[in-house]
């Protein structure tokens, strides 16, 4: 421990003008200017990292979470600090919010090691934002704790029950192939945002909240309370509390982010049929805290650990749901026989602890009991082959499983640009048979790898009534999509992987019972085309895009800067 990691309250970090006394005299002084006592000053000092914005939505309920946190912190003895960071929400976001991520990340650390605080409350709920929170955290180093925003309600569309964002998709969808109109879709557009709060299904916004409290980074109970709750206002005083307990028992973040931590976190990213953003997102974490993502050892867990949230998309019900039938606990529980039981919890006591601690079962039928699931294998299945020599990614639970097994042509997109001038022409050579590519759409191709790998199914072939194709690309999709589609394929094209060298009407071949993306063509015929492709790797003039470019590592990295990973790896997860 540094000298200056020795110090609290106050005298952390002093800034430097070479007389450590005189530092500590002026920041008083200062911070006096805004009413502060001695004795005020004199408690754990609790930072508040607050991500509200008008632009973001998701986080709608922040001042009434700072409110409760504040409370938490000085009914404990602290003293709450609140200090603004980036705020990213989905939709507001351009060219998408991954390429904000980072840089998030970044200022999320830096803040915390720049200013004086014990402890750190990190308030956030929007797909990016917990992830780098715990980027941010994990490199920062001091004690830290989750505080989620919480999921919004679920609304109403002519006696359907509708939510944020699978409904959005499935109603676009509708629109796109005829079956409803313009009138219709504007109605609906309405509801299905009922109140604020991130994304009322198992996107990747509740997919992070529920790894973060399999982490064991938030206050038992604390991933499901919908936002505008009082069960979020409780979760969120209590958070502020357990923030004054950590920073006087000095609970860094180190102790909780263990391996054990991150194997549960896995499981329960199977268990729920989570976003497969969440495999990125918790690569990127573990990257911060020296540990690699084994994805061989992902899938062979995967293959063990059956989906037992009945959740949409892979599912019928909602967060609230789930909020209603226990929540995490509930989860948990089932889920205990595959769980590392004495990996430690910011709680300061064991994931079996807190566990055993929350009460009986009762009867619900939202999280399924482990030998009746709703899909016996987990979410999601890890692909390779000569397409993906890096490794792939399919949301196997929300698939069609008649095209789990497949092979067909290829139609090829060059970029974003390409598929967006030519998925609805009518001349489009098509088939349902066939297998959509997109391409120059990950971490460096588009930059920022974006949700479009969720490509739309071809004005004429969804006006026919068809509803899933095979598609792939080396781009995310939200968690909140559903249907057979490869992600993630690594290496991206952009760099001069096997994808980029793809053509239309070559057949591609995808077994997920195998784990096998192929591409039918001989070995030669595709060194040939390597030989001769003459793509070169993105770059930018200067700025922040240049960084990005300069520095993101794929996706099996977790499309994190390469500087900003741990400068010492001491093992993987899972763990063989």
């Amino acid at each position: 421990m540094s000298e200056s990691d020795s110090k609290s309250g106050m005298r952390k970090g002093l800034t430097s003008y070479g007389d450590e006394g005189f530092s500590l005299f002026l920041r008083k002084a200062f911070i006096k200017g805004a009413g502060y006592t001695d004795g005020a000053l004199d408690r754990p000092v609790i930072g508040i990292a607050g991500t509200g914005s008008a632009y973001n939505p998701c986080h709608g309920n922040a001042p009434q979470l700072l409110e409760a946190v504040r409370r938490g912190v000085m009914l404990a003895g602290g003293l709450p600090m609140e200090f603004p960071t980036i705020s990213v929400h989905e939709s507001f976001a351009a060219p998408t919010s991954m390429v904000l991520r980072n840089l998030m990340a970044m200022d999320t650390e830096e803040m915390i090691r720049a200013q004086p605080m014990d402890a750190v409350v990190l308030l956030g709920g929007c797909d990016k934002t917990v992830p780098a929170q715990l980027m941010g955290a994990a490199s920062a180093g001091i004690p830290a704790i989750q505080l989620i925003t919480g999921s919004m309600l679920t609304g109403s569309h002519r006696g359907e029950r509708v939510g944020a964002c699978t409904d959005c998709r499935r109603y676009w969808a509708k629109f796109r192939a005829g079956e409803i109109d313009a009138q219709e879709t504007a109605a609906v557009n309405d509801q299905l945002v009922a109140s604020v709060g991130t994304c009322s299904v198992m996107g990747t916004a509740s997919t992070m909240a529920c790894i973060a409290e399999a982490l064991g980074m938030t206050v038992p109970g604390g991933a499901s309370p919908p936002a505008v709750t009082a069960d979020r206002i409780r979760v969120a005083e209590e958070t502020g509390a357990q923030a004054v307990r950590i920073a006087r028992e000095r609970v860094t973040i180190d102790k909780v982010l263990t391996p054990d931590a991150f194997e549960n976190a896995m499981r329960v990213l199977l268990a729920i049929g989570g976003s497969t953003n969440g495999v990125v997102h918790l690569t990127a974490i573990a990257g911060r805290m020296g540990l690699e993502v084994d994805l061989h050892a992902l899938d062979r867990m995967g293959r063990e650990t059956p989906v037992l949230l009945d959740l949409k998309p892979s599912g019928r019900h909602y967060m609230e749901d789930f909020h209603r039938a226990g929540g995490m606990a509930t989860l948990l529980r089932e889920l205990k026989p595959l769980l590392k039981l004495d990996a430690p919890t910011v709680m300061g006591r064991t994931l079996g602890e807190l566990i055993e601690s929350a009460g009986p079962a009762f009867e619900q039928d939202v999280v399924r009991p482990l030998a009746h699931p709703i899909y016996p294998q987990g979410g999601i299945a890890v692909l390779w082959g000569n397409l993906a020599p890096g490794g792939a990614i399919i949301k196997q639970s929300a698939a069609d499983p008649a095209l789990m097994e497949h092979e067909g042509r290829a139609v090829v997109f060059e970029n974003a640009e390409d598929l967006a001038a030519r998925i609805d022409a009518d001349d489009l050579d098509v088939a349902p048979g066939d297998v959509l590519v997109l391409k120059n759409i990950g971490p460096k191709g588009a930059p920022g790898m974006p949700e479009a790998g969720y490509l739309p199914i071809p004005r004429k072939l969804a006006r026919a009534g068809v509803k899933d194709m095979v598609r792939l690309s080396d781009g995310r999709m939200s968690g909140t999509a559903f249907g057979t589609v490869v992600l993630h394929v690594t290496p991206e094209a952009a760099v001069g992987g096997p994808l980029a060298h793809v053509r239309s009407g070559d057949r591609i071949r995808l077994s997920v019972a195998r784990r096998e993306l192929s591409l039918v063509v001989p070995d030669d015929e595709m060194a040939r085309r390597a030989r001769q492709a003459r793509s070169a790797v993105p770059t930018a003039d200067r700025g922040y895009r240049k960084l990005f470019l300069q520095t993101v590592t794929q996706a099996d990295q977790g499309v994190d800067f390469d500087f900003l990973r741990a400068a010492r790896f001491i093992g993987k997860v899972p763990r063989s």
